[in-house]
């Protein structure tokens, strides 16, 4: 199969998108944003061709004649089985990478003992978190593990008389290398044989598509890169494209009515006015301060204890919002702190919190020509239902009824309109 491939590089994650030769999305991957720039890309890349081989499996059980029920059962089997490995094999990298940092930080035995223990708890509970029916807070190995480990490290401390800070450390230093394996999505051929051979008695179809699929070529033919980092990407300079351009042009090839569209990321939020082709008509862009952006909410999630992904439906509970007049992120933690010592609500904060943010795209907005029917929101804060609700309510206060798209794929919004530009290319250089 040929592909294009569209990589977003972002402040807080990368994305990549893959498109066969038709124009269909057949891949997505995400990973988180890191240093190594080289390695998010690899990684996310990884991810989404690993996703494009179980697209073409559907598609090769569906010549075989198998029923779309049977075939959604046994693709959820083995995707099951397929992740619960991934993990593993990432579980035995930072088991690696923990045992050269306990000797690097020269501790007492103690705590040798004690990671082991964590680590072998963590092995245990890893069936769970991938059994059928089970949710997952994240699918980044970082948030899955990382959180198994702080619990059973504060069950250490408190058990055998170590300190939790030293624990939590070594996590944070050896989590940083398992990251940037270039490893770390793994590979489709050993994983989903391997995953067969745990499954019982797969069928007898579904392990012969496994084998065609694994056997696949896949040659990629065209790639662009955008985002907050694209001047960082390894790719050459005529195959970088700006996130404006990539989220107009993605955002119309989800949404072909769209006129305007809003892009909040972690770091800086877009307006974006397009015509009827997709074509960028007119723009505004907050400064690089990120105040009012995906990485202010970060920080006040960790102020809060919370994870990124709890802020918006604990926001959603609030009945009565706090008027915030400030987004910065400099002063976050500090403003918060503040009202929860004059007895504000945590929801009821993280309320007027969100509402602050959004405000500040309504004047983005307003400065870029305005909000006309239909509107796309973009990016990873779309996933968010307090920034939602007060979007949806801020435009029908300034614009009346207007079609808001909201889109589960969202954050993928810019890595999609880098593969259109990618295939594009790849079209015109056929000719």
């Amino acid at each position: 199969m040929r592909y294009v491939v569209g990589i977003d590089l972002g402040s807080t994650t990368t994305k990549a998108l893959v498109l066969d030769e038709k124009g269909n999305v057949v891949g997505r991957g995400i990973t988180n944003s890191r240093s190594n720039y080289d390695a998010a890309c690899q990684i996310a890349l990884g991810e989404a061709l690993i996703n494009a081989r179980f697209s073409a499996l559907d598609s090769e059980l569906a010549k075989d004649g198998v029923g779309e029920t049977e075939r959604t059962l046994w693709m959820t089997t083995l995707d099951r089985v397929f992740r619960l490995r991934q993990f593993r094999e990432q579980l035995e990298a930072l088991e690696e990478e923990l045992s050269r940092v306990l000797v690097k930080f020269d501790l007492k035995a103690g705590y040798a003992a004690a990671v082991d223990r964590i680590l072998r708890r963590m092995n245990e509970e890893a069936g769970a978190l991938f059994a059928e029916g089970a949710s997952r807070k994240s699918d980044f190995f970082r948030d899955l593990a990382g959180s198994s480990y702080l619990r059973h490290a504060e069950e250490e401390s408190r058990r055998e008389g170590l300190s939790f800070g030293p624990l939590a450390g070594l996590y944070d230093k050896a989590i940083i290398e398992v990251e940037n394996l270039p490893t770390a999505a793994g590979d489709f051929e050993n994983h989903a044989l391997g995953a067969l051979g745990e499954m019982a008695s797969p069928p007898p179809k579904l392990a012969s598509a496994v084998e065609r699929v694994a056997g696949m070529a896949l040659t990629q033919v065209g790639s662009v890169g955008t985002g907050y980092g694209r001047a960082r990407l390894p790719f050459p300079e005529g195959q970088i494209r700006s996130e404006i351009l990539c989220h107009g042009l993605g955002a119309h090839a989800m949404f072909p009515k769209t006129r305007t569209v809003l892009d909040i990321g972690g770091q800086d939020t877009k307006a974006i006015q397009v015509d009827d082709s997709g074509i960028v008509t007119s723009f505004q862009m907050n400064d690089r301060c990120a105040a009012g952006c995906g990485r202010y909410l970060g920080y006040i999630a960790d102020e809060m204890n919370l994870g990124l992904h709890e802020l918006g439906p604990l926001a959603a509970s609030s009945e009565r919002p706090v008027r915030i007049n400030s987004t910065c992120t400099v002063f976050a933690g500090a403003e918060l702190r503040e009202r929860l010592s004059l007895g504000e609500k945590r929801e009821d904060i993280l309320a007027g919190l969100h509402r602050a943010i959004i405000l500040r795209a309504m004047s983005l907005l307003a400065r870029s020509g305005g909000v006309a029917d239909e509107f796309t929101f973009t990016g990873g804060v779309a996933k968010n239902p307090a920034a939602v609700g007060a979007l949806q309510k801020l435009i029908f206060e300034n614009y009346g009824k207007v079609g808001i798209n909201i889109s589960p794929e969202s954050i993928y919004t810019g890595a999609l309109g880098a593969a259109l530009f990618a295939l594009k290319e790849a079209r015109r250089f056929d000719a």
